[in-house]
């Protein structure tokens, strides 16, 4: 239950990073956003018990800390573009070989335990099909920090992103009913109820491949 609570509380400061930043350019404090985030990640490095992710969580604090003095504005927007690259490439490396499932069946196995023929599949080109979102993103965040306004940066990273990733859901949920129109497919209520229990187990799962 307290996992939950953390990833709820983690989740809402990520998905009001944008707003923070925005407002903290309009204040003159455009460094709090990174240096609350430096201290989050710093936190998740002393907990990681994986060597290797214990680094990487540690990296990030320190570049962010250095970056909320020194180059305050660009640290602040380029954070969207290490989430979006972190998203690519936990979704990504799942789809090298020996590297188990893809990201988006250790989900589906949760409800299907037994699958049906090409399922899997289907999967693995789902996981693809977000890894290059990812990616994409990441390319838009690092052009809008670089070259857009502050607004536009901001509509982008706290509406735009979020907006394609219903489009994304919704549109691969009414796909689905046609490309396996004989299987019972949970309700949307159900599958994000699934997610958000089991999620930080497959997200670590994951990482300790």
């Amino acid at each position: 239950m307290l996992g939950i609570v953390k990833g709820v509380v983690v989740t809402s400061l990520f998905l009001a990073y944008p707003y923070l930043v925005y407002r903290g350019i309009e204040s003159g404090m455009v460094w709090l956003a990174p240096s609350i985030f430096s201290a989050l990640y710093l936190l998740q490095a002393f907990a990681a018990r994986n060597a290797r992710i214990k680094l990487y969580k540690a990296s990030i604090a320190i570049a962010l800390l250095l970056g909320a003095y020194y180059l305050q504005t660009l640290t602040a927007k380029v954070l969207p573009v290490l989430i979006q690259l972190m998203l690519m490439y936990f979704f990504g490396r799942t789809l090298l070989k020996g590297k188990g499932p893809s990201f988006i069946e250790s989900f589906v196995r949760l409800e299907f335990p037994q699958f049906p023929p090409g399922v899997s599949e289907y999967c693995r080109q789902l996981t693809w099909l977000w890894t290059a979102f990812f990616a994409f993103n990441a390319l838009m965040c690092v052009a809008l920090a670089v070259w857009g306004s502050d607004f536009w940066w901001t509509l982008y990273n706290g509406v735009f992103i979020y907006l394609m990733i219903g489009l994304l859901m919704i549109g691969e949920y009414v796909y689905r009913h046609f490309r396996f129109p004989d299987l019972g497919i949970p309700d949307p209520q159900s599958t994000i109820r699934t997610m958000i229990v089991n999620g930080r187990k497959i997200w670590l799962d994951v990482q300790a491949r």
